[in-house]
């Protein structure tokens, strides 16, 4: 009996090690502009500046719940920049083993017009480069509170929700 109290406590123990062990590369969110304004008008800095946020925010959060350890991007971020992570085949899975990640957590942000806009972020395992998970939300209104609260719903909702939350890397 003692024994298998004893194996089913280091067995919780080395869950929640685990978990809090998986590291995790996120990359700042990339746009997707297919509305007419863009087309128009080209790239806004509001709209660049918001990206590097919710990004920013991301981070935040997920290094707030302790589930997961957030790798510094500095050594991969410019590299990083100058690619499209949705279509470079790969590219986020290989940066993210430089840094020593387990997962690699890309983002975008489609803007269809300035009313209507999807969030969707995607988790990759950065040892087999497979697609882990994706969540996404549609939000109305360009504005720095609308795409804040978004992420904060992806978050909150998807990634660290009991029931869907991120499996772990394979």
């Amino acid at each position: 009996m003692r024994a298998l109290m004893i194996a089913g406590l280091l067995f919780l123990t080395a869950t929640a090690a685990q978990c809090a062990e998986t590291k995790m590369a996120v990359f700042d969110f990339e746009l997707i502009d297919t509305s007419l304004d863009g087309e128009m008008k080209g790239p806004r800095d509001d709209e660049h500046e918001r990206l590097l946020r919710i990004s920013t925010q991301l981070r935040d959060e997920v290094r707030k719940s302790g589930r997961f350890d957030v790798l510094d991007m500095t050594s991969v971020n410019a590299a990083a920049h100058e690619k499209n992570l949705q279509a470079c085949g790969g590219c986020d899975v290989q940066m993210a083993q430089q840094i020593g990640a387990d997962l690699a957590v890309t983002g975008t942000v489609q803007k269809i017009s300035n009313l209507i806009l999807n969030m969707t972020i995607y988790l990759r395992s950065a040892r087999t480069g497979r697609l882990v998970t994706t969540m996404n939300a549609d939000f109305r209104g360009n504005t720095d509170e609308s795409w804040s609260r978004t992420v904060s719903y992806l978050v909150r909702n998807r990634l660290l929700a009991p029931n869907y939350g991120a499996p772990q890397a394979q």
